[in-house]
């Protein structure tokens, strides 16, 4: 490139990394702002959001530590029960973890699909089947009948799957 091509081109691509700059905090200024607005819980939208994923990373890993049990040659038993009944602890409330405003339009990283706060009766649906589907879970467990947990796992297991295919971004 010639040297007077560069010095015409220089202020060009000055300003538009100038504005992209400008655009840029703009973007992380409004997204911030969002973030920080209290909600009637008394919780900011990123505090919501980010104790709604806590819980459901809770729930995650109790489910895998029964997986990984009920895969086991010799399961541990207390382990599993201890898991089946972190399960509907950690899910109490969920239909409340869901406030408008903590969607995707916040600004705040979450895999909530807009869906939920459209179809919101359903999504609450989903969610009393799977409390309902962990309570019972955690009971099947304390009777101790390693065929039946691993049935009552499937069931809750399904309800979660319901749920993150209609109002999740995919995994």
């Amino acid at each position: 490139m010639s040297r007077r091509r560069i010095q015409i081109m220089l202020p060009v691509v000055a300003g538009i990394t100038l504005l992209s700059a400008c655009r840029q905090n703009a973007e992380t200024d409004a997204v911030t702002e969002t973030a920080s607005v209290e909600l009637p819980n008394g919780m900011t939208v990123k505090e919501q959001i980010e104790a709604r994923q806590g819980h459901l990373k809770k729930i995650g890993k109790a489910f895998k530590a029964i997986s990984d049990q009920l895969k086991a040659s010799s399961p541990d038993l207390a382990e599993i029960q201890t898991a089946a009944a972190s399960v509907p602890q950690e899910a109490m409330g969920m239909s409340d973890w869901f406030p408008e405003g903590t969607g995707p339009e916040s600004g705040v990283e979450t895999e909530a699909l807009p869906i939920i706060w459209e179809d919101k009766a359903d999504f609450d649906e989903k969610v009393l089947a799977m409390q309902d589907a962990a309570e019972n879970l955690a009971t099947v467990a304390q009777g101790g009948d390693i065929a039946a947990i691993g049935a009552a796992f499937k069931t809750t297991g399904g309800t979660c799957k319901d749920c993150h295919d209609k109002y999740r971004e995919d995994d």
